[in-house]
């Protein structure tokens, strides 16, 4: 694949607020999401522990889908949400605090954007390490694999330019994991719906708790990829691991949250990028000059 992401990050940040006709793309289906997180991105249980094990367990969270009366599910705090065998299901990915971003060359404004990245430069600040999801380095090519239509063509669509320069999927699908391999490896079972009580609600209102999320990540931390399966011993750690968490992202994120104002509007004198995240031990991004360096030296590119 080709893709043209400098100055547009469309897949990492929620810039619905600048379209006239925002996408509702997650909210199709059996099941619709409880969060309004936008492109949430799917850890698989691997990536998980790994971010735990690194002290990135607070920048985790989970998702859980409302479902209509014919599709499997369990009611807690009066809504149905999709089950696996009884057990709440629910994937884990990344949190998306507002941020003071100008994406696709509009003014800067404060938009849910992905922890790790860089406002300013709009580049992950963990691309091409060990931590860097599958689903983001491989993406749009999953898309493709299956004929949905990529963020990298919603945006051309709603803010014109190019960015899927070429729609040819990469040759290794293996990270799909669709059907049964996923559970245990990317769709996890919560075991008591019972003890969902009260965090379904704070879900739904965008107000879980760190011990809410925690709770979730030690599940999907401590399964078993291909049954509902659960060590109850490396749960009980990773939800402990979580709980004290400190990372720089996870600090970035209370102190974005604390500045921001409206999502969608005007970011006027926000705080600085470094200020925030770099200051607090956040890698540096290399900028686009650098990407178009490696380009030119014949090292492909995707989101720098």
């Amino acid at each position: 694949m080709k893709l043209n992401c400098e100055g547009c990050a469309g897949c990492c940040i929620d810039w619905r607020p600048l379209a006239e006709t925002p996408s509702d793309h997650e909210r199709r289906g059996p099941g619709e999401p409880l969060d309004d997180a936008y492109n949430l991105v799917p850890l698989t249980r691997d990536e998980v522990a790994r971010f735990v094990e690194r002290g990135f367990g607070d920048v985790l969270t989970p998702r859980l889908w409302r479902v209509d009366e014919e599709t499997p599910g369990v009611v807690v705090d009066g809504v149905r949400v999709a089950a696996l065998d009884g057990r709440p299901a629910f994937f884990v990915g990344l949190r998306k605090p507002p941020k003071p971003v100008a994406p696709f060359e509009t003014e800067t404004r404060w938009l849910r954007t992905c922890a790790f990245l860089d406002p300013e430069t709009l580049q992950c600040r963990i691309h091409g390490s060990e931590s860097y999801p599958t689903e983001c380095a491989t993406y749009p090519s999953h898309n493709l694999d299956l004929g949905v239509e990529t963020e990298c063509e919603r945006v051309e669509a709603k803010q014109g330019g190019e960015r899927l320069l070429d729609g040819t999927p990469e040759a290794d699908s293996a990270g799909l994991l669709l059907g049964p391999q996923a559970v245990g490896a990317k769709v996890f079972g919560y075991p008591d719906p019972a003890e969902l009580a009260g965090i379904v609600d704070r879900m739904r209102r965008g107000a879980l708790t760190d011990t809410d999320r925690a709770a979730f990540v030690g599940v999907a931390a401590g399964s078993q990829p291909g049954s509902l399966a659960i060590n109850d011993e490396r749960a009980a750690a990773a939800t402990a691991d979580v709980l004290d968490a400190d990372s720089w992202v996870g600090r970035a994120i209370d102190e974005w949250i604390a500045a921001a104002d409206e999502d969608g509007s005007r970011a006027i004198d926000p705080p600085r990028a470094d200020a925030v995240e770099v200051s607090r031990g956040a890698p540096e991004t290399p900028g686009w000059d650098a990407v178009s360096d490696r380009r030119a030296d014949g090292a492909s590119g995707e989101n720098g």
